[in-house]
């Protein structure tokens, strides 16, 4: 008879049923309203660059695993869930060869090439949008809606001009393909909180950041409807409930995401109201991420038995 296999570990011992497949699907069906929603009022080339995207995604992992010989880990549902997130983030029409090379960027650059999952400082799907924002700007700042190109709600308020805040909400309105609708977003964070994927900590911190910033700055006082056009307009609701509760690239404890949310809407303020564009969602996610493993520093409390400086106090 074989010996028992005894896996010895250090505590804490937490058992949980949760898994990184399971976690994938629950974001992707919380992503699952706006994307049809996307499909709906964008037409097929919304659907053409989801498909586009979700399967480079998967193939660079797959491709690149093989090829490196390590363990083959698509099955996870990370790479179909990044190439989701990235596909969202973009304008509907972009051409087929744009979602590729976003896809590409995040997958190997921003995720296999620092380790696979877990591993990546970043979200390797805004960091993919950051950098076809970068190399591609003016493909990436064309919107059309109802076969106009038109401006955006948020680049028409940075331009003064009054915008309709509940059609804002509604999603009928041009943007990328995920961030339109306000009211299927938050519907789709209430189920992520609901089947406690996401804590609501950094999504409502950044939001009433954001509120509160556009009220003393935004040259508008207390005018509900152009805080409300700040809140519901743009990737901001995207980005705070999908992007900035990324496990890997977020704190873990409560003040360190308290502190993060308050970073994000500051930063999202500045970008919106001091800087040369109207978004400012996907940088502050960023700039954001880089800055965890500090915020992790100062908020990740001190073990019991030990005091300051790392000594114990026996």
């Amino acid at each position: 008879m074989s010996e028992p296999l005894y896996h010895v570990s250090a505590n804490p011992h937490v058992r949980d049923n949760g898994s990184t497949q399971k976690i994938m699907l629950d974001v992707i069906i919380a992503l699952l309203p706006a994307t049809i929603f996307g499909i709906y009022i964008f037409g097929a080339p919304a659907a053409r660059t989801i498909v586009i995207t979700i399967v480079t995604c998967v193939a660079a992992e797959y491709i690149y695993q093989k090829l490196m010989k390590q363990p083959i880990t698509i099955s996870d549902m990370s790479a179909v869930l990044t190439g989701l997130l990235l596909a969202l983030n973009l304008p509907p029409e972009v051409p087929f060869w744009l979602p590729i090379i976003g896809g590409l960027f995040a997958i190997i650059v921003v995720k296999q090439l620092f380790g696979g999952l877990g591993q990546n400082f970043m979200n390797p799907a805004l960091a993919a949008r950051c950098f076809l924002l970068i190399s591609f700007a003016a493909r990436m700042s064309a919107f059309t809606y109802d076969g106009v190109t038109t401006a955006t709600p948020l680049a028409s308020l940075k331009a003064g001009e009054s915008v309709d805040v509940l059609r804002m909400f509604e999603g009928f309105i041009p943007g990328t393909i995920g961030e339109t609708s306000s009211i299927l977003l938050i519907i789709g964070g209430i189920y992520l909180v609901a089947r406690k994927v996401i804590s609501p900590i950094i999504p409502c911190v950044y939001v009433a950041t954001v509120a509160v910033f556009v009220t003393l700055f935004g040259g508008h006082g207390l005018d509900i409807q152009f805080i409300a056009a700040h809140i519901f307009g743009g990737g901001l609701l995207l980005g705070a409930i999908f992007m900035a509760t990324d496990y890997v690239t977020s704190p873990i404890t409560n003040k360190g995401k308290i502190i993060n949310g308050i970073v994000l809407g500051i930063l999202t303020g500045l970008f919106r109201l001091f800087g040369p564009m109207a978004e400012g969602v996907s940088y502050s996610i960023i700039i954001a991420n880089i800055l965890v493993p500090l915020i992790e520093k100062v908020t990740m409390p001190t073990p019991f038995g030990i005091v300051k400086g790392g000594k114990s106090n026996e």
